[in-house]
């Protein structure tokens, strides 16, 4: 078993959990309740709850495309998927870009765990990716041109 299998897949296994759980809260709270958060001007509380949920399901499918791809051994594409999929975390403190968040204490704490899953992600990114890069001998550079990676 490679490294990235090795010590990777259950780090990822777990901030990616913690994302879904954190984004389920957050998203459906929004979507049921957009009239709480602050308003973009010109998009009305229906189209804000269309685009939310259309968000989540596109960001989410993207974090299932990277899980997928990681499991496969595509760590470069896998990477850039679960990059993708952390922004539906960062895209969550958008929401002081346009006004004062007014929620309740839990929901509003879901805008920052949404945030520290994607951080966490990020993090994860950047681990899988030095390792990707380190070439310990020139045999291990032909190693990877030879099988395709």
């Amino acid at each position: 078993m490679d490294v990235l299998k090795e010590k990777g897949l259950v780090p990822l296994r777990v901030i990616l959990g913690f994302t879904l759980l954190t984004t389920v809260l957050h998203y459906s709270h929004n979507v049921l309740r957009a009239q709480d958060y602050p308003q973009v001007p010109g998009v009305g509380v229906p189209a804000t709850r269309v685009l939310v949920a259309f968000g989540w399901v596109l960001f989410t499918a993207f974090g299932a495309l990277g899980y997928r791809d990681y499991r496969a051994g595509r760590y470069w594409r896998s990477l850039a998927f679960l990059l993708v999929y952390s922004l539906s975390g960062l895209a969550t403190a958008g929401h002081f870009l346009v006004g004062p968040v007014r929620i309740p204490a839990f929901w509003y704490a879901t805008v920052f765990t949404d945030v520290v899953s994607a951080l966490a992600l990020w993090v994860f990114v950047c681990w899988a990716a030095a390792r990707l890069n380190r070439v310990r001998d020139a045999g291990q550079v032909l190693h990877n041109v030879d099988a395709g990676h």
